[in-house]
């Protein structure tokens, strides 16, 4: 693992999406997988510069989605779903059917779990996951715990 230290948040999101660009620029049909929140959005933010510029292109990226609250519809304000649509998938040239998000609504959300990890399989895994670390210790929405499940989960 490589640590890298930036001055300040522009910084480091710059490094963020030159690392994302790097990636897709020698791998066009790379799986990222990606987060949500705050953090990320001005990673996103250089990443839309860079499509418009036409010095990248997404179309034939599959991405992976960290997370979905159980219970909500993908279009509801505060669905992961929806803060990428808004944020990123939305001011790209992605195929939607190449963006992959946990289906919250679920009626049986064991089986969606397991069929989230079988459509990471089928894509041959991911390439780069991009993760945040919460003040408490939380790596990518997972509470501090004695154990860290390394598959989706409730």
């Amino acid at each position: 693992m490589k640590v890298i230290i930036a001055k300040n948040y522009e910084e480091l999101s710059s490094i963020a999406a030159k690392k994302v660009a790097d990636l897709v620029k020698s791998k066009p049909d790379a799986k990222l997988g990606l987060p949500t929140g705050s953090t990320p959005i001005g990673m996103y933010k250089e990443l839309i510069a860079m499509n418009k510029k036409g010095d990248l292109s997404f179309k034939d990226v599959i991405t992976f989605n960290l997370d979905e609250y159980e219970g909500l519809d993908k279009n509801y304000p505060n669905s992961y779903y929806r803060f990428m649509k808004d944020n990123f998938f939305s001011h790209i040239d992605i195929e939607m059917g190449n963006t992959n998000i946990p289906n919250g609504m679920s009626s049986d959300i064991s089986r969606e779990c397991i069929d989230y990890e079988r459509r990471i399989e089928e894509a041959n895994g991911i390439d780069l996951m991009i993760l945040g670390i919460g003040n408490n210790g939380h790596i990518g929405f997972n509470e501090p715990a004695s154990y860290f499940a390394g598959i989706t989960h409730r």
